[in-house]
């Protein structure tokens, strides 16, 4: 199948309208990608409500004091690092 060329938008609007109206395989041959990793765009962050067990809370600050850091910085550590991991970004240590 031949694809379509790809027109160019004035305004991320504009952009934004055609693809909720087009489909993106008329467009784009989805199996010649690659996985695009944008590492110096600036991280947005956002807090999350999250329920742990008591007992993983103070394991946490345990580990943390050893490390000398929080122990959400050490969680958001390893949060990073486990799905970087899921995701093939990263290999496990």
């Amino acid at each position: 199948m031949k694809l379509k060329k790809i027109p160019r938008f004035k305004t991320e609007k504009q952009e934004a309208d055609f693809w909720s109206t087009h489909d993106t395989t008329e467009y784009i041959d989805w199996k010649k990608t690659k996985k695009t990793i944008f590492p110096n765009l600036k991280p947005s962050s956002r807090a999350v409500p999250i329920k742990l067990p008591n007992w993983l809370i103070e394991s946490l600050k345990f580990l943390a004091n050893k490390h000398s850091t929080s122990y959400q910085a050490l969680l958001r550590s390893y949060l990073e690092k486990e799905v970087k991991i899921e995701l093939g970004i990263s290999k496990p240590h």
